[in-house]
């Protein structure tokens, strides 16, 4: 149930909560105020007829009526001049009684049923206001509650654009109560949190960029060193180093949206066996192939990072399945955590954030998802049922079948 319903709903049952109780009011005071006055009324007939009686003339009074209610008549008996109201019946009476003499009860009785039937044509009138107050009060609760509704789904979709990359999404406050707050905090939050990103972006490129030219000279001079462990040592580790600045490069350029796509026609099993070459422990499976219009170096590292990744965080093998336009990735290992599953289905892969911390930098996930929004195509992350992580990526053809898009 949205915002703008439980508004409405609530605004209804107030206006309903309301509109009964002053039609009970109403209803109360309406026949406490019609039986005072006929009560009076009665008794003043009654004194009348009294002294009609004591002087010995007609009256529509009566000497002790067989009909006079026993509640009346009890009370008349204590010499006490009464009037009652009969509603026990079919037709309520009213009456007026009081004792002439020690034995002699002298009483007035008429109908009340033209009060009851005022009474009663009061009460529907109550009952349809009431129902047409409620309902126009609900309408303009709906109104109210469909407003805020939308403009706290606006702040929601926002918010979640945000959380999915893009930064440069906004709210538009509208209005001074506490949604336009939120929407302006919202705002805020975005700018401070655009400048942190850009502010780190900066550093990570720089670093990367000062860190290129003396790794390159690494590379050249460990190539001169004689043969051995202790060479080999170096080299392994100068070439890791180098990678790592070359994945900074790549995810600085991904960030500042600076890469160009060269696109061209090729078949996704071909990119998918260059991807894997050299890589042992993967296993290559093509159920179908099909041909997209993509750039093939891009998809290639998407797929390398994948089986890379595969290999380090999980268990050999490590099987690629192409069935046309998709391709799944999967290993044999313990599958993802929960915790970094969660954030893979929805922000993507944090860089510098694996699933074991002590292997690896956390970039290989981060490059892959970058490339693959780049190329349009799309990345999905899950646990397969059969045990191990599986990752999925899809280059959808067009209706041409010409392009790898998605």
């Amino acid at each position: 149930m949205n915002i703008g319903t439980k508004v409405a709903l609530a605004v209804a049952a107030a206006a309903l909560c309301v509109a009964g109780a002053v039609g009970l009011l109403v209803h109360r005071i309406t026949a406490a105020d019609q039986l005072a006055t006929a009560r009076k009324d009665l008794d003043r007939q009654l004194l009348s007829a009294s002294y009609d009686y004591a002087a010995g003339r007609k009256s529509p009074a009566r000497l002790d009526p067989p009909d006079l209610p026993d509640a009346a008549a009890r009370a008349v008996r204590r010499g006490v001049r009464v009037t009652y109201l009969d509603d026990t019946g079919a037709r309520p009476v009213l009456w007026a009684a009081t004792r002439v003499s020690d034995r002699t009860v002298l009483a007035l009785s008429r109908s009340y049923g033209h009060e009851t039937r005022d009474l009663a044509e009061l009460d529907r009138t109550l009952v349809v206001t009431g129902a047409a107050t409620t309902a126009v009060v609900a309408l303009a609760g709906l109104a109210l509650g469909v407003r805020m509704g939308r403009r706290a789904e606006a702040a929601a979709r926002t918010a979640e654009d945000i959380a999915h990359g893009n930064l440069d999404a906004r709210v538009s406050p509208d209005g001074k109560d506490e949604i336009a707050r939120l929407a302006a905090s919202m705002n805020a939050m975005a700018d401070a949190l655009g400048a942190r990103l850009e502010a780190e972006r900066r550093v990570t490129a720089d670093i990367a960029h000062e860190l290129r030219t003396p790794v390159a000279a690494m590379v050249t001079a460990v190539g001169l060193l004689p043969p051995g462990p202790a060479s080999d040592l170096v080299v392994g580790g100068t070439r890791k180093l180098q990678g790592l600045v070359e994945d900074v490069l790549e995810v600085a350029r991904l960030d500042a949206q600076i890469a160009v796509l060269e696109t061209e026609p090729r078949q996704v099993g071909a990119m998918a066996r260059r991807a894997v070459t050299g890589l042992e422990g993967v296993e290559l499976r093509v159920l179908s192939d099909t041909v997209v219009e993509t750039d093939p170096r891009r998809v290639e590292r998407v797929l390398s990072n994948l089986a890379a990744n595969a290999l380090r965080h999980g268990a050999r093998p490590v099987e690629i399945e192409v069935d046309g336009p998709v391709v799944r990735v999967r290993d044999h290992g313990p599958g993802f955590p929960p915790d970094l599953l969660a954030i893979l289905t929805t922000s993507g892969p944090q860089r510098f954030r694996t699933a074991n911390s002590s292997s690896g930098t956390g970039l290989g996930l981060t490059i892959a998802t970058g490339q693959t929004h780049l190329l349009g195509a799309r990345l999905t992350f899950r646990n397969h049922p059969e045990g191990g992580a599986e990752v999925v990526l899809r280059l959808v053809v067009d209706e041409a079948g010409q392009r790898g898009v998605g």
